[in-house]
């Protein structure tokens, strides 16, 4: 369950990937399966239609479909937030009320997609979001939308309401201080899997993650140690987090999709193909991936 039922974005929300069929087709019972797996292994919610969930290759009736999944899959007490990025807040605000009409608990949204907004532009585009009543967990990927939602844009957003948390995929952890100075009722969400032990340590509440679809226990457990605050607790958690840092670190890589599907593939997991334009990882990276998954599985992580 989630630590705090009123603020449903906290907690390990697992970025889920899109289960495919050989012919690339949308394998709904397959994914409706993964959530209710990743529930039962300890994590508290799931983002269906992230980047992770190559929700930029699905048609629109297809994207509905897996939020509609994700929320008929997920047992009481535990929570669905979906990404509804899109190139401009009319399109985003579409899929937020989509997201609500189907019973969604929160939404994690991008600034606008493909175009480089101003401070203006990037503001006006979380006022249209917010205007729909799900609680938004703006999402801070500078390498992708070529906007960063610096600590300063990121207080004056939720100083005027529009996002109650922030996914935070800059790598640079210390953001998290002078977040905490500016918007103190902010809540940092941990969004790249090898910053997870910094910035738990810096008192993130949340990690939107990735490598808990491959190994969600140990990654549930690792989350725990990092932000307990319980010296005792990070004494632990660091050698759990160097072992596991040679996956985790695929999470900042493009390839990340490819990557973590792998880790699937090798635990036993549905992972499988991915849409075009990915296409598999080269030789090298693949045997890497799979080499550092065996190796973790060997030492008892699952």
């Amino acid at each position: 369950m989630t630590a705090d039922p009123a603020k449903p974005w906290r907690g390990v929300h697992v970025a889920t990937p899109l289960p495919l069929r050989d012919d690339l087709s949308v394998d709904y019972d397959a994914y409706a399966e993964h959530v209710r797996f990743l529930t039962e292994h300890g994590c508290d919610g799931v983002c269906p239609n992230g980047s992770l969930g190559e929700y930029q290759t699905l048609t629109d009736e297809e994207r509905a479909r897996m939020v509609r999944t994700a929320v008929e899959a997920s047992p009481e007490g535990h929570t669905v937030m979906p990404g509804v990025s899109a190139y401009g807040a009319l399109e985003s605000r579409r899929w937020i009320e989509q997201a609500a009409d189907a019973g969604a608990d929160s939404v994690l949204l991008l600034p606008p997609n493909t175009y480089r907004a101003d401070r203006e532009a990037v503001v006006a585009h979380y006022r249209a979001a917010a205007g729909v009543g799900l609680p938004v967990v703006a999402y801070n990927n500078p390498y992708d939308t070529r906007v960063d939602l610096t600590p300063e844009l990121l207080a004056e957003l939720h100083g005027e309401g529009l996002i109650v948390a922030v996914k935070e995929f800059s790598g640079d952890v210390r953001r998290a201080y002078r977040l905490a100075e500016l918007a103190p009722g902010l809540d940092l969400i941990v969004g790249a899997d090898d910053v997870l032990l910094e910035l738990g340590l810096a008192g993130a509440v949340g990690w939107i993650s990735g490598y808990p679809n491959a190994l969600p226990e140990s990654c549930v457990e690792l989350y725990r140690l990092a932000t307990s605050g319980d010296t005792a607790d990070l004494a632990k958690a660091l050698p759990f987090y160097r072992d596991l840092h040679p996956l985790l670190r695929w999470d900042s890589r493009t390839e990340f999709v490819q990557a973590i599907k792998l880790s699937m593939d090798v635990v036993g997991l549905r992972g499988g193909p991915c849409r075009p334009p990915r296409t598999p990882l080269p030789p090298e990276s693949a045997e890497r991936v799979v080499r550092h998954t065996e190796a973790a599985v060997a030492k008892g992580y699952r």
